[in-house]
């Protein structure tokens, strides 16, 4: 418990950071901070990103276009250091009023298409490719209800255990509880649906898998937050642990991995991508060998 109960004021003032990992960007207000232009590669889609889950969400799905044969499926991956504040530049604002990544810039129309937050890419992507989305009306709606179930249940397991489990600067029983339960609910949920099908919207890969594996998927396979994979006991959600597995032995999922990664191993980690070739040869670990 607190050493002194909290009593909400009558009306809250923000007056000091809030404490923990990222309170150097926190704050109440939206907009641009600074002038920044982003810059625009040869491709017909320009994303600007970091490898957050958020993030892997949609260099998976074009990786997955890619080796399904959509050539005009190309991009450039720009890194967008959301610790730095990158985000709140002018350029970044322009194509993601809420400074959040992932941000795509589809050039490949005569007139450039802003698409943001990380359900709307992945739609927008998979109808324009036909691709990774049904079209017959049954299949559809059920992996659209996938998709924003991921949209709606992630930010619990993100903004709510995350936060309080890893990254708050105090631990809070109370707080750390009722996210545990929700996300341990949450999992219970994906692992019942999977003892039905073999993916979440039926027995087809799909948008919807490519949005959620890289929550709760990352969470099965102990890629989350520490510890939580012990905390939590994903090892008893033995569907979820059978799909998260399957799909992290995808190339194309190794790959959208990889792409705007600035932690973990330098090997893995490609902070942009303007070409398949980068990742044989501009992966962090050999950019350093060759002194760049």
């Amino acid at each position: 418990m607190p050493d002194q109960e909290y009593t909400p004021p009558a009306i809250w003032v923000w007056d000091k950071e809030n404490g923990g990992q990222f309170a150097n960007i926190n704050r109440p207000i939206a907009g641009a901070t600074h002038d920044r232009e982003l810059p625009v590669g040869r491709h017909p889609f320009q994303l600007y990103s970091l490898a957050t889950p958020n993030g892997q969400k949609v260099t998976i799905l074009l990786e997955e276009l890619l080796a399904a044969g959509h050539s005009d499926a190309e991009y450039d991956a720009w890194l967008i250091r959301i610790n730095d504040g990158d985000q709140f530049g002018s350029g970044f604002v322009e194509i993601n009023p809420n400074s959040k990544i992932p941000a795509l810039l589809d050039r490949s129309g005569s007139v450039p298409i802003r698409v943001f937050e990380s359900g709307a890419i992945l739609t927008h992507l998979a109808e324009k490719f036909g691709a990774f989305l049904p079209v017959e009306p049954a299949a559809r709606a059920e992996t659209m209800s996938w998709l924003f179930w991921q949209m709606a249940s992630a930010p619990f397991l993100g903004g709510g255990f995350g936060h309080f489990y890893a990254y708050a600067p105090e631990k809070i029983e109370y707080a750390i509880n009722r996210y545990a339960m929700e996300v341990k609910r949450q999992l219970d949920v994906l692992d019942r649906r999977l003892a039905e099908t073999e993916f979440l919207a039926g027995s087809e890969y799909s948008i919807a898998d490519i949005a959620t594996w890289p929550w709760y998927g990352g969470l099965a396979l102990g890629k989350l937050y520490g510890a939580s994979a012990t905390f939590l006991s994903v090892h008893e959600y033995r569907n979820v642990q059978r799909w998260a597995a399957a799909i992290a032995e995808r190339p194309a999922v190794r790959r959208g991995q990889m792409v705007n990664r600035v932690n973990g191993d330098p090997a893995g980690q490609l902070h942009e991508r303007h070409d398949a070739g980068d990742f044989a040869t501009h992966t962090e670990d050999k950019r350093h060998a060759a002194g760049e």
